[in-house]
């Protein structure tokens, strides 16, 4: 195959081309408008192979796409480009409306066009999956049975997956950030252009993802490279909140899976089975910080709650049993598992951190107010 993979030089999408490369015969190409996320130092290791191409490309400029759907010629879209930080998208709402909304429409065009020229077995093949987010479910609170206690919940709880609610794929879209709200209309526009136009199109939604090349404003790199200077390592609110985390590499294996293996027309949830309060999450890597890199006053001691994030979901948990019964995907990492080699790569690669800050970017609080 060749696949189109938008966003391909940001942190999934080069996860994703990293996969590909290393483990199948498929050719890709990378369209990423190359914003401050978006570095191609991530893609160093498989840049070189003859079966990766760049392209620098805004998926809302339409000639472009156009043009280069009809040079490369490919079998599928894997589209991950997309604004994706919740707290950027409280200071500047815009620019997701115009990414997220804006570029999916330009590209679910672009494609339809581009498949009406295919032949009939080819058109027959293509796939236009869309990669999309947990959040557009909302907060898993408000799902929940209007008698069951809300505000912190126990690790008692957490390890009982029967007992709390779990997104699935039949959850109804209650988006609370610009972010998510953005994501939520894409998600639309996608099951539109399926039902509309009979663009064959499949989508996933998934949990929070961490591990190698993750750009510094979220909160995993956040915390190691500000534990490394003595920095504040700020915690919102309580830190209550709880996530389940995926690390990169098992969402990638899960997203060519579903490029190659899954039904059109069908949307699948991919989780990590990792649901960790946020002090969890901070305190972990701490805890690993002063057993790689010691020093006289622990980590903890730099903990800093701060003021939460206006409009912040307590809760989110996928049910991924879906893409494990249908498509035979679960993931290989453990939270403790991955969060190690998390922790490991970036003491490893400080530089690379650096570079990609840029001046740009020295992970002060964004969000704060609304």
């Amino acid at each position: 195959m060749k696949l189109l993979i938008t966003g391909g030089a940001g942190f999934i999408g080069s996860a994703v081309i990293r996969h590909i490369i290393t483990n199948t015969k498929d050719e890709v190409v990378n369209l990423d408008k190359l914003t401050y996320a978006g570095n191609l130092e991530s893609l160093a290791e498989v840049s070189d192979s003859e079966r990766y191409a760049f392209e620098q490309v805004d998926i809302c400029n339409r000639t472009e796409v156009d043009r280069v759907l009809a040079e490369h010629q490919p079998d599928a879209i894997m589209h991950l480009a997309a604004e994706s930080h919740v707290d950027r998208s409280i200071d500047g709402p815009a620019a997701f409306i115009e990414t997220n909304i804006v570029g999916t429409y330009t590209l679910l065009e672009a494609a339809r066009h581009y498949c009406q020229g295919l032949d009939d077995q080819r058109r027959t093949n293509f796939r236009f999956h869309h990669i999309s987010t947990d959040e557009v479910y909302g907060d898993l609170a408000e799902h929940a049975d209007s008698t069951a206690p809300l505000g912190r919940i126990e690790q008692s709880e957490i390890r009982q997956p029967d007992a709390l609610p779990l997104f699935t794929e039949q959850t109804p879209y209650a988006p609370s950030s610009p972010y998510s709200a953005s994501k939520a209309s894409s998600d639309h526009l996608a099951r539109a252009w399926q039902r509309t136009y009979g663009l064959p199109v499949l989508i996933t939604n998934c949990s929070n993802n961490y591990g190698p090349y993750h750009f510094p404003e979220k909160l995993i790199p956040l915390v190691i490279l500000n534990a490394l200077e003595n920095k504040p390592l700020p915690v919102y609110g309580k830190g209550d909140q709880i996530r389940d985390w995926l690390y990169v590499e098992d969402h990638a294996r899960a997203l060519y899976r579903v490029v190659t293996e899954g039904k059109p027309g069908e949307t699948y949830n991919i989780g990590g089975h990792n649901e960790k309060q946020n002090i969890e999450v901070v305190q972990t890597i701490c805890d690993i910080l002063q057993e790689l890199r010691p020093q006289q006053n622990s980590y903890r001691d730099l903990i800093t709650h701060v003021k939460d994030r206006p409009g912040h979901d307590l809760r989110y948990a996928i049910d991924a049993s879906k893409i494990q019964r249908e498509l035979g995907w679960s993931p290989e990492e453990t939270f403790e598992t991955g969060i190690r080699k998390t922790v490991v790569w970036y003491l490893n690669n400080l530089d690379w951190c650096q570079r990609v800050q840029d001046g740009s970017y020295q992970r002060e609080r964004l969000g704060a107010s609304a």
